[in-house]
């Protein structure tokens, strides 16, 4: 019998062993590109021409913090969510 892999977003749920950390310091160019460190790269399977969704949060009217997700998780998010509301919609 094969078993069924539910496919979650990696940030759904936070697990006691997991956390943010400081894996590298960026500086942004004069352009206002940054580079990512290729060990990031490849342990996030960042590949050329992939497409991020960039999520702020604001505090005190300043943004605090910065957050990219892979559109096709940002994707997979909105479907799981809204999917079911569409459904009862139409």
């Amino acid at each position: 019998m094969k078993k069924h892999i539910k496919k979650s977003h990696c940030c759904a749920q936070r697990k006691k062993d997991s956390c943010c950390e400081v894996k590298s310091i960026v500086t942004i160019d004069d352009r206002g590109q940054m580079v990512l460190p290729k060990e990031i790269r490849d342990k996030a399977k960042i590949r050329a021409g992939d497409k991020f969704a960039v999520i702020t949060w604001e505090k005190e009217g300043k943004i605090c913090c910065i957050t990219l997700i892979k559109i096709e998780e940002l994707t997979d998010v909105v479907k799981k969510r809204l999917g079911p509301l569409l459904k009862d919609i139409i």
